[in-house]
């Protein structure tokens, strides 16, 4: 049995998934205020932590109200990763220490870490077992994976009886391979193999985007939870919806666009003020991407997109969203 209290009494968390240059720690506080249970840190290089990198260390902060809250890891070296996860504790005591064995990014996977380790069950034991061991009982150990490295080579269920064996206290699993990146759907049916193939929770990720996703998941997988990723990147709502669709069988109504820009506004202004990206202006080109994603679906989405990737400072945020609700009213 876990000893992750979020999984105890028949709940189902809906945790955030850690995405880099996403899930800082201002995004991380808008989607618990609504609703998202389980946080995540962007992952963090251990090589990085133990240089005590200042850069690095940034993306392991996290707020008390975030929690509960893990700092996820990797690298490929056991005995390495082990040390930067003790130095993690003593610096920020997570809830939990997750390790990253699905990152499908080249540089990541160059340097022996993320996705490369499915290759390599030998390594990805060695690390699995370095960080346990290394952390003992002050904080539990989870993991995160891919079904595989390619369709030929889907060995999810034997890597989640390694990590299990390992001492890895809960496994995330996205659906998909490698190779596959983002493309293509995500495969659950391998996800509820690997469910059923272990005792510690199961958390399934992939094409969650409301409600009834999760429901589905819920009703006809083993998993113990799922993770919400893009989905929240365009609409961190979904936490809140998808629990009112829970709840009562019925979704909500949808979030108005004049809430949304409220939101889009309150997100610069927060990033600012974290003093992650550096002053206004590095801050808002940082967040232009973002800004592009929350404004997917809209109408006159398109032009809307092309002014946002260019502005520069807050005030300019501002003169954008009034222009475009003046001309929504108008139309």
């Amino acid at each position: 049995m876990s000893s992750l209290p979020w999984f105890s009494d028949n709940k189902f968390p809906l945790y955030l998934a850690p995405m880099a240059g996403v899930t800082d720690v201002v995004f991380r506080s808008i989607c618990k205020e609504l609703g998202a249970d389980v946080m995540v840190t962007e992952f963090v290089s251990a090589e990085g932590i133990i240089r005590q990198d200042d850069r690095t260390r940034k993306y392991t902060e996290f707020t008390d109200g975030q929690r509960p809250c893990g700092v996820q890891l990797f690298g490929g070296d056991g005995e390495r990763m082990g040390e930067a996860a003790k130095k993690i504790i003593d610096w920020k005591q997570p809830d939990f220490i997750d390790i990253n064995f699905g990152c499908p990014v080249n540089k990541v996977v160059a340097k022996n870490g993320g996705s490369s380790l499915l290759k390599c069950c030998d390594s990805l034991a060695s690390v699995a077992s370095g960080v346990a061991k290394a952390v003992g009982d002050q904080v539990p150990v989870t993991a995160k994976i891919r079904i595989g490295w390619d369709e030929k080579n889907i060995n999810a269920p034997e890597v989640c009886r390694i990590l299990q064996e390992e001492g890895m206290q809960a496994i995330s699993i996205h659906g998909r391979t490698r190779a596959q990146g983002y493309r293509g759907e995500a495969n659950w049916d391998v996800i509820d193999a690997c469910a059923r193939e272990v005792s510690v929770p199961v958390v399934g990720n992939g094409d969650i985007c409301s409600g009834e996703d999760v429901k589905l998941r819920r009703e006809t997988t083993a998993v113990s939870g799922v993770m919400i990723g893009r989905a929240a990147m365009q609409n961190p709502w979904v936490f809140r919806e998808a629990k009112h669709y829970l709840t009562t069988g019925e979704h909500p109504e949808p979030v108005a666009v004049t809430e949304r820009w409220k939101m889009i506004i309150r997100h610069c202004s927060m990033a600012m003020e974290s003093d992650r990206y550096g002053n206004e202006r590095q801050t808002i080109m940082a967040m232009r991407s973002r800004l592009m994603t929350y404004c997917k679906g809209f109408p006159g989405a398109k032009p809307l997109r092309q002014r946002l990737c260019t502005v520069s400072s807050l005030q300019e945020v501002k003169d954008v969203a009034a222009e475009y609700l003046q001309e929504l009213c108008e139309a």
